[in-house]
């Protein structure tokens, strides 16, 4: 009882700018998955909303790829002064009971000053972003690169719209 119609529809739409870009997002950012490109492109002005974004990224066959090898590093650069580049780490311990606890380490890399050191038990990326306002202060000092691991603290939402 329904139309021939229905079952042979094809879009009119023509999809291949954005899908140059998802390709090219997802070429560059190899650790971001439909979701993170997403907010990229929202960021970019692209207005197409999740549903299509995870439609061209699966008809693309893309994937999160989970082991990178280290040739999409980035070199290190040569460091001639302060507050060109920071580092940002998690260490912990545990306390004479069993208790755990980390400590977030911020270290300037070419003076080897430690910036900041804050201690918790549970320290989250709302944390990090809470530091890093902290150590901005009213001069507005911040480094020209930060480096960290992918450690589940310093990949989080809120870490990348600061950043952003």
């Amino acid at each position: 009882m329904q139309s021939r119609t229905v079952c042979h529809w094809q879009s009119r739409r023509d999809d291949r700018a954005i899908t140059m870009r998802i390709r090219e997002i997802a070429e560059t950012r190899i650790r971001y998955g439909c979701p993170r490109i997403h907010i990229q492109l929202r960021r970019e002005g692209w207005q197409a909303n999740h549903k299509k974004m995870h439609r061209i990224y699966c008809l693309e066959g893309l994937s999160l790829r989970r082991h990178v090898s280290a040739v999409y590093r980035q070199q290190r650069p040569i460091l001639t002064g302060v507050e060109q580049c920071w580092s940002m780490d998690f260490v912990s311990d545990s306390l004479f009971n069993g208790r755990r606890f980390r400590a977030l380490t911020v270290v300037d890399n070419f003076s080897r000053e430690c910036l900041a050191i804050h201690a918790g038990k549970s320290l989250k990326g709302e944390n990090v972003v809470s530091i890093m306002e902290a150590l901005r202060g009213p001069d507005k000092r911040l480094p020209v690169r930060i480096q960290t691991n992918n450690g589940s603290e310093f990949i989080a939402k809120s870490l990348d719209k600061w950043a952003y």
